[in-house]
C-alpha cells in the first residue's frame, strides 16, 4: 500500500466579495493547493491572500487553470481552437508564477479545472497543447493529472514530471473518468463515505469504479472539491482516517 500521499483541494476562487469555500482551514489540512488563476473563478487579490497563506502554512503552491468563464465557473465545455486553450493555458501559469513570487513561494505543479480538465482526460490532443505550454513555460512544473487517462498517457509520451490524481468527493466510470455532475450519484459529500474508498483504493493501487472494476494507476494525490458542502469536514475526516491506517500525509 501507498505509505505516503499528497492531499489536494482546489481553492482561490473567490472573487471580490463573492466568497467560495473556506480556503484557511483547508490550508490547516491539505499539502497541495490548485488556486485558480482568474479565468474560472479568482482574481489577483484572492491569488494573493490564498497563496500567501499556503506559503506560511507550507503547502505547496499549484495553478489552476480553466476556461475564461466566470458564470459557468469552469464547467461548460467549450469548442475552442487548441492554440487558444494552450495561450489561456500559459496565460494563467504565468499570473500565478508572478503572484506566487510576491507571496514569497513558487508555483510547483498545474492542474487543469473543470470541464477543460474533462475534456483533456479523453482528447489527448487537448492534453497535449496544455501541457505542452505549461512546459515551455516552465520545463520542470508537476503536471497533475486524472490517473489512468489521455491524460496520463500524454505526460509519459512528454517524459515531464507528472503526479497521478484521484478525488475523494467523485464517483469513477469504469474507463477511470468521473461521473458527470449532472447525475445523483457524482459525489460523495461525507468522510464516512469517502475516507474508507480512499483507503481501499491505496491499498489496491487502483482506481474503484462505481460498478466495481478495479483500474491500477499510480496514486500520487487524492484532491477534494474546496467548493463543495462540508468540505472542510470531509477533508478533516479523511486525513485522520487516512492517518490513524499508517499512511503520512505529504507534497509528492
Amino acid at each position: 500500500m501507498t505509505q505516503h500521499v499528497d492531499l489536494n483541494a482546489d481553492m482561490g476562487e473567490s472573487f471580490g466579495p463573492w466568497t467560495m469555500g473556506d480556503d484557511a482551514a483547508l490550508l490547516d489540512i491539505v499539502s497541495s493547493a490548485n488556486i485558480a488563476c482568474g479565468f474560472h473563478a479568482g482574481d489577483p487579490d484572492v491569488m494573493a491572500q490564498t497563496m500567501q497563506q499556503a506559503v506560511a502554512k507550507g503547502v505547496g503552491i499549484g495553478a489552476h487553470p480553466g476556461f475564461a468563464d466566470l458564470k459557468g465557473f469552469g464547467r461548460r465545455k467549450l469548442p475552442l481552437p487548441h492554440d487558444e486553450v494552450a495561450n489561456a493555458v500559459a496565460y494563467q501559469l504565468g499570473a500565478a508564477q508572478a503572484i506566487a513570487k510576491r507571496a514569497g513561494g513558487r508555483v510547483r505543479h498545474l492542474k487543469l479545472h473543470g470541464a477543460l480538465s474533462n475534456m483533456a482526460s479523453v482528447d489527448h490532443a487537448l492534453a497535449r497543447a496544455c501541457y505542452q505550454a505549461a512546459l515551455e513555460v516552465d520545463p520542470d512544473i508537476i503536471i497533475m493529472v486524472l490517473a489512468a487517462t489521455a491524460m496520463e498517457e500524454v505526460t509519459r509520451e512528454l517524459g515531464c514530471n507528472w503526479a497521478g490524481e484521484i478525488f475523494a468527493d467523485r464517483a469513477y466510470n469504469d474507463d477511470a473518468t468521473l461521473v458527470d455532475r449532472s447525475l445523483p450519484r457524482a459525489m460523495l459529500h461525507d468522510a464516512e463515505t469517502a475516507a474508507p474508498r480512499i483507503l481501499e483504493m491505496l491499498k489496491a493501487g487502483a482506481i474503484v469504479a462505481e460498478n466495481g472494476r478495479h483500474i491500477p494507476c499510480q496514486i500520487d494525490t487524492i484532491c477534494l472539491h474546496g467548493d463543495t458542502p462540508g468540505a472542510v469536514a470531509l477533508a478533516r475526516g479523511l486525513r485522520d482516517h487516512l492517518t490513524t491506517a499508517g499512511v503520512q500525509i505529504a507534497q509528492f
